[in-house]
């Protein structure tokens, strides 16, 4: 993981003149960073006389770093180049608007419009219209045949409102993405020396010769060059596709690359390239990725790849539904590649519903107005040619055609009526206005359908440290000198050779970027920096008035003898201090549980170690550490060792033999409080049919109380709290291999994991999406801080990443980013979500509203008098205009803590309910039987003439505007009871809280009546009278008071309601069984017919198993195949997929797509089609390849360790040498899991679906 650590450094821009202000030169830095292990360490050696030497020539002191004074960053910058790779362009507003054209509806109607245009100017020598039929005769008005041209002209116009719409709102929302984009780099910070004091810069701000501090779970930011080091090793996977982690030190290797991962450990680094002349940076350049590419180096990577692998991106738009035909490269792999995509996890279950809908209404849509255009056609040719028998003159050719343009346009119009345009835009504003008001409840979501799976989230797996509770620890019991003091005793009390060796460990034994600064405002809490445990600990110093810095000043990080960094596999951190007669001393810190058995004497009361057998132990246990574990404290014990010179120098490689026989100095109990608001947050998750599961790595005692407190567990329940070990006992089977059956017994029950390895976490969220014992599929959420939590934020459906305490590797395997890392955030998610779902709802209730009534009447009405009676131009007004703006009013609903008091909403649940289906068909009938009323007789109602059968080009009559004003109003109205999904009364309930909806309506009325008044010819309007506007008014407020009755209707009488927009599961099943699982998730609970249900439930489980089992043996062999060109690799599962033979460059590619890109996704989403999708199987595998090594008793996962922030570890190292199963693929496919969903509609399985 190196590599990435350093790459800012230079830039090609570099200047010759301003390199001679230092001893080497951008080239000499990139040659050098070219070299690996021993040869760099040589030529630093020769060349530069060691790093001391590179220091010393870039004008940097190891101690002191820079100067920190501008003028010197700005040579710097000016001679090595800045740290960021120029961002790509973004599209232009014509390039949108291009994109916007290629609509096939838009195409049909443009070219129908020219044809149309051509023949109106098209004027036949001396043809005498008389003899052509009827139809075509009967204008007297010279003029009014000139105006012919009209509606060809208004219909080109209209599109081209459409197109600019359409384009606009892509536009504002790419602009949002670069918004967000720039926000989460703004917030990438690195600590970096400077002028003697270590301060927090943006990556960018990083130059050559900066000093920076490295440590666990860092993304390096730059290529350099190590100068201290505490057990450091670096993940270079996506450099070099090696997944085994690199050791560096000093005397083997010291070159550390952008890009790279920091997996254990702690150091620092001298900055030697930035920017595109680091690794990264140069890899980019290679693939012609520099001008391409978003800002974040890491992003680059990922870009690349997709390009290199799949030249056609998709110019597809994060939501936007337009089919799109299948891209002709893929044609052949894209039947490979569906299978391939079948197992992954399907992400936005949202899209998939949309998507098939949408494809649904379309079909059937084409087929009323290709009906239309036929029965049009054949009644105009009976009619002329038949009933008054003329036959065909050349001369009346043109007219003829011209009748024949207009069916044709009557039928495009009917077709564009039938698909909704709306959806894709309605989805698209829904989801990215959720995003930005998301932003204030601190979430910051990185990929846009998470925060729509959020809303059907039924499983919550927190960690405890930080989410549920404050992430502010502190001492607040001491076990010392043979006493427990329930608070922290005056410093007398402590002997004083126990107070120094206390002091001493607690100073040396901390990382030394933990620390404690004075408050920000007066009166304030003091500011812990670093990780908190070890800040609880310099506080408990600074409580007993010692000072822990004296003794830090006195002994600087670079005179510590060995540091064993905190991991998973440890739970404890040590320092060894040489001392001046040759003799070590060791200090350690770890949970007490594991080092309490490493110890063999225990300080007392005198200040002297006495024997501590394990019957003391047990004591110990019993009164002591259990009392403080039941108070929710998190025990710690502090210890030392020392090593006489008369034994000579240990070998420190054997840590088990270093780590015995300790004294035990004392054990302290660390309170961290219950976050206030978090107990309230988990009732409303509890309410709304969502399980909050704590997995911690704290002990089950202090995980039990917690999560008591919390309201995870009330008293008298009966669900089940483990530790890692004995929960991975019952999930495993004798030969140690894990079993969902087993996983199933526990999970329901399940709400407290303690002690639990980053795997267990991994496991249980796998179990819970992978079981099949409850109804639906569960969807399951998870947070998470530390590197190791990686691999489980991937696999979960959502995964959320803590914006304060979280690492980088856990950013960029999240969904979304908690940027107060509090639990209650969560709760605002899931409010979004499902608001995002019901809007959604809102609006197809209203969309198939208009389109059921326009296409029937357009259809009916051409049937009947050979004319649509909506014109063209006014059924663009009404479907396009009205829907985009529709859309925009009710994607904008703001949501209520109501959404918060039903159950989610399964993965099958259709999109258009019983109740839905319900008020979209009685609408239907209310506006049709109010139309067709005024169609047929308006004009003895209003007393005016007829509109129906005039000729061609005739002037537009008042009694078909009365029709199209009614229309209008109908929908105008109807808008309003769309806000309502669930049959409740009041529709008018909040509607101020929602200042566009309102501005939406009152602003398309006054359009309205500008149209109308106003429109004449191009509309086909003609003004209407104050008495007739009232009447249209009226009718449409009709709609309204019909919504009431509607909702009278009890739903569950009406059994032939069928319901629409199921998703797709796993796999496509078969239609047939879809229609019985109808009855399955809908929002009516209550009217679900319960045994049909069961009973089909259970046959189409059987279905599902079956095919389940044929795509798991498939899997296994396709599911990379597609991404590395189908090459036979049963190796890769074990292996990362980088290996498989595949020429190197394409390897380096390979391995950077899989691990850089953190931010991925913030691109438009239809980067997530990112080859990224066929690469992620391995992630998978992780439990097993890495046969389960009992972790060194059962001890704390998540933070126990002192240094949980420093140095988070990768899993234990599998005996088997294939330790890059494990890592690689939590690190490799850390990108890439969480990338594509059989239906996204950018991918290729989407177009291939709808194209089928």
């Amino acid at each position: 993981m190196a590599n990435n650590s350093y790459s800012g450094v230079k830039n090609s821009m570099a200047e010759t003149n301003h390199e001679g202000d230092f001893g080497c030169s951008l080239k000499e830095l990139c040659n050098l960073m070219e070299l690996r292990g021993t040869e760099g360490l040589h030529k630093i050696e020769e060349s530069y006389g060691g790093v001391q030497g590179l220091c010393t020539r870039l004008k940097s002191s190891p101690v002191e770093g820079l100067s920190g004074h501008p003028s010197d960053i700005e040579k710097r910058k000016a001679a090595f180049g800045q740290n960021f790779i120029p961002p790509k362009k973004p599209k232009t507003f014509l390039q949108l608007v291009w994109e916007a054209l290629q609509d096939v509806t838009l195409i049909i109607l443009e070219v129908a419009a020219i044809v149309s245009l051509g023949l109106s100017f098209y004027k036949p020598p001396g043809a005498d219209r008389e003899h052509c039929g009827k139809g075509a005769g009967g204008v007297e008005d010279e003029n009014e045949s000139e105006a012919g041209w009209i509606e060809g002209a208004a219909i080109l116009l209209s599109v081209i409102c459409v197109v600019l719409v359409t384009a606009f709102n892509d536009w504002s929302k790419e602009k949002q993405f670069r918004g967000l984009q720039s926000r989460i780099e703004q917030e990438q910070k690195f600590s970096v020396v400077r002028g003697g004091q270590v301060i927090q810069i943006p990556v960018t701000e990083i130059v050559v010769g900066d000093i920076a501090q490295i440590k666990y779970g860092d993304l390096l930011p730059a290529d350099g060059i190590l100068i201290q080091g505490n057990d450091l090793k670096i993940d270079e996977s996506s450099l070099t596709g090696e997944s085994d982690h690199v050791k560096k030190t000093l005397d083997k290797d010291l070159m550390l690359l952008s890009g790279t991962h920091v997996m254990e450990g702690s150091g620092k680094m001298v900055v030697s390239a930035v920017g595109v002349n680091s690794q990264t940076g140069i890899i980019f350049t290679l693939l012609g990725a520099g001008e391409d590419d978003d800002d974040d180096d890491e992003e680059k990577e990922e870009k690349k790849k997709e390009k290199e692998k799949k030249k056609e991106k998709k110019t597809q738009d994060g939501a936007a539904m337009e089919m799109q035909p299948l891209k002709s490269e893929e044609g052949g792999d894209a039947e490979e590649k569906r299978k391939a995509n079948l197992p992954k996890k399907e992400k936005s279950v949202l899209q998939g519903k949309l998507t098939k809908l949408a494809v649904q209404i379309g079909k059937a849509g084409l087929v009323m107005s290709a009906i239309t255009v036929i029965i049009l056609v054949v009644l105009f040719v009976v009619d002329t040619f038949w009933i008054q028998g003329l036959p065909w003159v050349k001369s009346c050719t043109p007219i003829y055609i011209q009748f024949f343009v207009k069916f044709f346009i009557i039928g495009v119009t009917v077709l564009v009526v039938a698909v909704p345009e709306g959806l894709p835009l309605a989805v698209t504003i829904s989801l990215a206005y959720s995003v930005k008001k998301m932003m204030k409840d601190n979430n910051l979501v990185r990929h846009l359908d998470a925060c729509e799976t959020m809303g059907n989230a039924t499983a919550i797996c927190s960690d405890k440290t930080g989410t549920l509770t404050m992430n502010r620890m502190t001492v607040v019991q001491v076990y010392v000198a043979d006493k427990h003091y329930k608070k922290v005793p005056e410093p007398e009390l402590i002997p004083a050779t126990i107070m120094d060796l206390l002091i001493l460990g607690i100073g040396v034994n901390c990382a030394y970027t933990t620390k404690i600064m004075p408050p920000e405002k007066e009166g304030g809490l003091p500011r812990q920096v670093g990780n908190k445990t070890e800040c609880a600990l310099l506080g408990f110093a600074l409580d007993l008035k010692r000072d822990y810095q004296a003794i830090r000043n006195e002994i600087p990080e670079e005179k510590l003898y060995k540091v064993y960094t905190f991991n998973s596999v440890r739970k404890s951190m040590s320092t060894v201090l040489k001392n001046a007669d040759g003799s070590f001393r060791m200090f350690s810190k770890g949970a007490s549980e594991i080092l309490l058995k490493k110890c063999c004497k225990i300080l007392t009361a005198n200040g002297e170690p006495k024997l501590f057998r394990p019957r003391d132990r047990e004591d110990m246990v019993k009164k002591v550490i259990e009392p403080m574990a039941s108070e929710g404290l998190r025990t710690i014990c502090l210890a030392y060792r020392d090593f006489p010179p008369s034994e000579g120098e240990p070998d420190w490689e054997n840590e088990n033999e270093i780590l015995t026989s300790l004294t035990c100095v004392c054990v302290v109990g660390i309170e961290d409080p219950v976050r206030p608001e978090v107990p309230d947050a988990i009732r409303k998750c509890q309410r709304a049919g969502i399980t909050v599961r704590m997995v911690t790595g704290d002990n089950i005692n202090t995980a039990r109380a917690i999560a008591t407190k919390c309201g995870i567990l009330q008293p008298g329940d009966d669900f089940l709290c483990l530790e890692g070990k004995e929960f991975n006992r019952r999930i495993r089977n004798e030969k140690g291999e894990i079993e969902q059956e087993r996983i199933d017994k526990i999970w329901p029950k399940l709400r407290v994991l303690a002690r639990s390895s980053p795997t267990d976490k991994h496991t249980l969220v796998k179990g819970i999406i992978d079981s099949t014992v409850a109804e639906q599929r569960q969807v399951v959420a998870v947070t998470g801080d530390g590197t190791n939590d990686g691999p489980a934020l991937k696999k979960a459906d959502v995964g959320f990443a803590m914006g304060i305490a979280g690492t980088d590797v856990a950013k960029e395997a999240s969904d979304i980013i908690l940027t107060d890392d509090n639990f209650s955030s969560i709760v605002k998610a899931v409010m979004w979500g499902r608001n995002v779902y019901d809007s959604i709802s809102k609006f197809l209730q209203f969309q198939l509203t208009v389109n059921v009534v326009a296409v029937i009447v357009a259809f009916t009405g051409a049937c009947i008098t050979q004319d649509s009676p909506l014109k063209a131009v006014q059924m663009l007004w009404v479907n396009l205009i009205m829907d985009t703006f529709a859309s925009l009013a009710l994607a904008t609903e703001p949501p209520t803590e109501s959404l918060l008091l039903r159950k989610p909403y399964g993965r099958n649940k259709p999109l258009i309910s019983r109740t839905m289906m319900k008020n979209i068909l009685g609408h239907a009938v209310y506006q049709l039987t109010i139309i067709f009323t005024l169609l047929f007789a308006g004009e003895q109602i209003f007393d005016i003439d007829s509109g129906r059968n005039t000729p061609l080009n005739a002037p537009p009559s008042e009694h078909y505007t009365i029709v199209f004003n009614t229309f209008v109003m109908m929908q105008l109205f109807n808008e309003i009871n769309a806000r309502k999904i669930h049959g409740e009364r009041n529709v008018f309930d909040g509607i101020f809280n929602n200042i566009i909806f309102c501005s939406i309506v009152l602003g398309t009325f006054i359009i309205q009546i500008v149209i109308v008044q106003f429109g004449g010819k191009p509309f086909s309007c003609v003004g209407l009278s104050i008495d007739q506007w009232l009447w249209c008014i009226f009718l449409g407020m009709g709609c309204l008071l019909w919504g009431q009755l509607i909702s009278s209707i009890p739903t569950s009488r009406l059994k032939f309601l069928k319901t629409a927009g199921h998703g797709t599961q796993k796999e496509e099943i078969p239609d047939e069984e879809l229609e019985d699982m109808d009855g399955l998730d809908e929002i009516d609970h209550a009217e679900r017919e319960l045994r049909r249900g069961q009973i089909l439930w259970f046959r189409g489980l059987n279905r599902i198993q079956t095919q389940m089992d044929v795509v798991s043996a498939f899997q296994s062999g396709t599911s990379f195949q597609g991404a590395v060109r189908r090459q036979p690799s049963s190796t890769s599962q074990q292996h990362d997929v980088t290996h498989v033979s595949s020429p190197a460059h394409i390897r380096v590619v390979n391995a950077f797509r899989s691990s850089l890109s953190p931010y991925e996704g913030l691109e438009k989403p239809e980067s997530r089609s990112s080859i990224h999708n066929f690469m992620t199987h391995p992630e998978f595998r992780i439990e097993d390849s890495e046969p389960h090594i009992p972790l060194i008793d059962d001890t704390d996962a998540e933070d126990d360790a002192p240094t949980k922030r420093n140095s988070t570890p990768p899993p234990p190292p599998s005996p088997n040498k294939n330790n890059n199963a494990v890592d690689s693929s939590i690190h490799l496919f850390l990108e890439s899991s969480k990338c594509v969903s059989p239906t996204a509609p950018g991918s290729p399985l989407h177009s291939l679906e709808t194209s089928l």
